[in-house]
């Protein structure tokens, strides 16, 4: 029997609930409608705020993310044990790159507490603080536009300056993790993390279990180009997957 439109959309939302994005072929055949019938769904849903188109298809609507400054009150026990198990990857590097966010700075304060003599480049604010626990490490800020909700700098200068430098490792926070790879709420964040992510030779992702199969505006890089995600549960079903295909190690905390 035929939905009702008001079935369909509903339908629609329901289906976005148990796959990060679909396509309106995808939608049109499981509905059994038109590619146009589905198209007009989906401009529906956008302008109720229900999700958000992309190109040829839908993803839902993400959350906003809290600032950094609330971040740091949720989930402590699981980001303190992850960045403990993080921490013997992290063995005989020298230079490392380390993005903003709540996760990456509980990593940076395990990185003072557990090595020496090693430099650190961020562009966080809350990274730095927490190395200078440690007079061994040198810490280089990046330069660039102040974002106060991330406590982080940004932009065009901050991009240029990370091009002089190759890590030995990026450890880079994320708002969330689908099967396409990590992605952040904040479009100028996932240009900085991808950039970080480019001029180091290994790369890890730091993500406690909420932002599994969470989809937000930006990829910052795939999972092919991911070394290990460091997280407190397993990984499930489409993610998973990918991870096992891109071969990236899984380290649970």
């Amino acid at each position: 029997m035929r939905l009702s439109k008001h079935d369909r959309r509903r339908r629609i939302v329901a289906e976005l609930e148990q796959a990060p994005s679909l396509r309106v072929g995808e939608l049109a055949l499981l509905l059994s409608v038109s590619t146009e019938t589905i198209r007009r769904d989906l401009e529906g849903l956008v302008a109720d705020g229900a999700l958000s188109r992309t190109y040829g298809g839908a993803v839902r609507s993400a959350p906003a993310e809290p600032g950094v400054n609330e971040r740091h009150g949720l989930l402590v026990a699981e980001r303190q044990r992850i960045a403990r198990a993080a921490m013997p990857l992290l063995a005989g590097a020298r230079l490392l790159l380390i993005g903003s966010g709540a996760t990456t700075t509980h990593v940076a304060r395990r990185i003072a507490v557990e090595m020496n003599g090693v430099t650190v480049i961020t562009h966080a604010f809350g990274v730095a603080t927490v190395l200078s626990l440690n007079p061994t490490i040198e810490v280089i800020m990046a330069p660039g536009r102040y974002h106060s909700g991330e406590g982080a700098l940004h932009g065009a200068q901050t991009l240029r300056f990370l091009e002089d430098f190759t890590a030995d490792w990026a450890i880079l926070g994320a708002s969330g993790v689908t099967a396409e790879g990590p992605s952040d709420a904040l479009i100028e964040m996932a240009a900085v993390y991808g950039a970080m992510a480019r001029r180091s030779r290994r790369r890890m992702v730091v993500a406690d279990h909420a932002k599994h199969d969470a989809l937000f505006a930006a990829r910052y890089t795939p999972w092919a180009a991911v070394d290990a995600l460091v997280t407190d549960r397993a990984p499930q079903g489409p993610l998973a997957r990918a991870l096992t295909g891109a071969d990236v190690a899984v380290r649970l905390a």
